[in-house]
């Protein structure tokens, strides 16, 4: 498929730069097989949701990942932390006038010091030269890493809205958007109906954003992000496809972590590990029949899953509905329920 299959108008009207008033207060596109599509709110959600379903989150925290400073030499850097390595080392992307080399001391705010130690690929890796741990310098001095398309530094709200209520592992630098919409109220009120709720980690990477340069998509390379599936998610999951329930995962990130944990056999097993998946049309997924999730941006990697999840058509089906109706793109946007398109578990992909 061509990279022009997966773009769209979009007014950039549309693009939510602040989250709403109120977590949850979102509206909520459900668009499900053989069914019309309706518009609703997402607090309707537990309407949707039957006893005995388990929803899988992805627990990933964001990082304060974001850093400022110099070189040793002078000079202005920028540094994301895409990973942490261990307590003082730490994989960045880094930008400044001139990439530093090898052996460069640089200086951020609070007088934190690193020592680039050298290149992989993209990344640079740094040495934190504290007796602190990376994660706990990033708490004291670092800022958190909006999306590149809210156009506004971030501010003491973000620091709670830009953050699931459930988040627990740090290491992402970008939040596992369908989760924002979830309060502790919701939550409550979906087990009180007796949906089960499991959990995956996938630290998400700044990869996310990337929009896809190739115009054959078979060409692109995918980033690679950490991931692990507890064995209780997996027994959780089980039962419910034993029960004849459904299988809800609540974001992409979600989706794609439990699709690496059934890619080597088609069939769901705990694990952790990293993994590059790049699910487009054609794949046949293993676990999920339902999928929560925000919309995605034009020509990226999160668009082509959910049209293979969906399918295409229906897919820009439900963003030209969603534009008509002015909902909210993007991380800090409004969200919609998608089926799956194929009904079979355990399938292999083509």
């Amino acid at each position: 498929m061509h990279i022009s299959d997966f773009d769209f108008e979009l007014p950039e009207a549309l693009i939510a730069q602040h989250p709403p008033a109120e977590r949850g207060a979102s509206r909520l596109l459900v668009a499900l097989p053989d069914a019309p599509v309706a518009d609703t709110v997402f607090s309707a959600l537990p309407d949707y949701l039957e006893a005995g379903d388990v929803l899988v989150f992805n627990n990933t925290k964001v990082m304060k990942a974001r850093l400022f400073g110099t070189k040793a030499s002078g000079g202005k850097i920028e540094a994301l932390i895409e990973r942490v390595l261990d307590a003082h080392t730490a994989l960045a992307h880094v930008r400044s006038s001139k990439s530093p080399k090898p052996g460069t001391e640089l200086i951020f705010e609070g007088n934190i010091r690193a020592v680039m130690e050298e290149r992989a690929g993209e990344l640079f890796r740094l040495r934190f030269e504290d007796s602190r741990s990376v994660y706990e310098i990033l708490e004291h001095v670092g800022k958190l890493p909006l999306p590149p398309y809210i156009e506004r530094a971030a501010d003491d709200d973000d620091d709670a809205r830009y953050q699931t209520v459930y988040a627990k592992h740090q290491g992402a630098v970008a939040a596992p958007t369908a989760g924002l919409h979830f309060t502790d109220g919701l939550l409550e009120a979906i087990r009180t109906k007796g949906v089960h709720t499991a959990e995956v980690t996938l630290h998400v990477g700044a990869g996310t954003f990337q929009p896809v340069r190739v115009e054959n998509i078979a060409e692109h390379t995918m980033h690679s992000e950490w991931f692990e599936v507890p064995s209780e998610t997996v027994a959780a999951i089980e039962a419910a496809q034993q029960r004849g329930n459904k299988v809800w995962a609540v974001g992409t990130t979600s989706m794609r972590a439990l699709e690496s944990a059934a890619r080597e056999t088609g069939r769901l097993k705990a694990g952790t590990g990293d993994t590059d998946i790049f699910i487009t049309p054609g794949y046949r997924f293993h676990v999920a029949d339902r999928l929560i999730t925000n919309f995605h941006l034009p020509k990226s990697t999160l668009l082509m899953l959910v049209s293979a999840f969906s399918g295409t058509e229906h897919i820009r089906n439900i963003y030209r509905h969603a534009v008509g109706q002015q909902y909210r793109f993007f991380s800090y946007g409004d969200a919609m329920i998608l089926g799956r398109a194929y009904s079979s578990r355990h399938e292999t992909q083509d």
